[in-house]
């Protein structure tokens, strides 16, 4: 079968020919039918040698939805050709966090060795690929795979990052979205459809606040060494109740706290390297700065069910696996409008 692989350190991801997975004991075997490209690949892919936690190559993809394709030896609740998303940020399954569905704060990942497909297990960018336990398995029932599959982190990272923040969320409150891209245009719609608050989107070119504004801004600003005070001009000088980071690169970084009020929540879900000094007088009073990891596998439960409901509308460009390569490039050089997402069956 075809599968997009990271083979080579500092080397350009390829398109090759591996065999065909089959599933074990309690696994599932998926054909899979849509798979996301994220910048989380790009950030492993940059990492040195002696920083890579897992041996190459390593299939990509983190993002994947598919229908099942066989069921290992003692695998109920699904069957073939059930159409299905998978869950990422897999776990032991047995911890205090997994025991709550919160598996991408499972304490024992490290430990076991345990790592989310196409960040060290093989992932979704290939023909086939096995998911090693059902619960990590979500029914899409009608819902289209093309569209769906970015919300398994596309979704469920801003939705699980947002969730906290809601009581702030109130009428008369500015949340504030830096970057709307793949996470920060779906930011935006779940903000509209689950607060009152004003929406004030964040990003360096027009044609990406176009998107941010077609999604539901309320407000875009430029993402420039004046954007905090533009925020504050729009806040009455108050700043935001509520800022969520997307990109995490130390400007954008720097824009988010200054763009916080008193009581805001400051959320950074980019790993762009940024970080925020944090202490009296450096931080508006009672500001708590955040740095959640992907989402619950209930909260992939409700971003579907948003999905179902129509208020979610996640833009992307569709490509063949061979164009992998390709596609790459065009995400680091910032080029993909929304999520690009790969056919490997076409």
């Amino acid at each position: 079968m075809k599968a997009v692989q990271y083979r080579t350190v500092g080397e350009a991801p390829e398109v090759v020919t591996v065999d065909r997975p089959e599933p074990g004991p309690g696994q599932v075997l998926l054909k899979v039918t849509a798979a996301g490209v994220c910048h989380s690949d790009i950030a492993v892919m940059s990492w040195p040698a002696e920083s890579l936690p897992f041996p190459l190559p390593l299939t990509l993809g983190h993002e994947g939805a598919g229908t099942v394709a066989a069921l290992g030896e003692g695998v109920t609740g699904f069957e073939i050709g059930d159409p299905v998303a998978v869950y990422g940020p897999w776990g032991c399954g047995s911890c205090l966090m997994c025991a709550q569905g919160k598996e991408n704060y499972c304490l024992r990942a490290a430990e076991l060795g345990i790592r989310p497909p196409g960040l060290g297990a093989p992932g979704a960018l290939a023909e086939y690929m096995v998911v090693d336990d059902p619960r990590h398995l979500v029914p899409l029932g009608d819902l289209d795979p093309v569209t769906a599959v970015p919300l398994t982190d596309a979704g469920l990272t801003p939705y699980h990052a947002i969730k906290t923040s809601l009581p702030k969320l109130t009428p008369g409150s500015t949340a504030v979205v830096i970057g709307t891209g793949g996470l920060g245009h779906v930011a935006i719609q779940l903000l509209r459809a689950l607060t009152p608050a004003r929406v004030i989107a964040l990003d360096v070119t027009e044609e990406k606040l176009d998107l941010a504004r077609e999604v539901g801004a309320h407000e875009t600003v430029l993402s420039d060494a004046d954007a905090a005070g533009r925020v504050r001009e729009l806040t009455g000088g108050l700043g935001a109740q509520a800022v969520f980071d997307f990109v995490g690169a130390p400007p954008t970084v720097a824009t988010a706290s200054a763009c916080a009020g008193v009581e805001a929540d400051v959320t950074v879900v980019g790993i762009g390297g940024g970080a925020a000094p944090v202490g009296f007088g450096v931080v508006p009073y009672d500001a708590a700065f955040r740095a959640p990891y992907w989402g619950s596998r209930s909260e992939l439960i409700e971003v579907l069910d948003l999905a179902r409901a129509g208020v979610l509308d996640v833009h992307v460009e569709t490509y063949p696996l061979d164009r992998a390569p390709e596609v790459y490039e065009r995400l680091h050089a910032g080029r993909v409008n929304g999520r690009a997402v790969l056919l490997p069956h076409g």
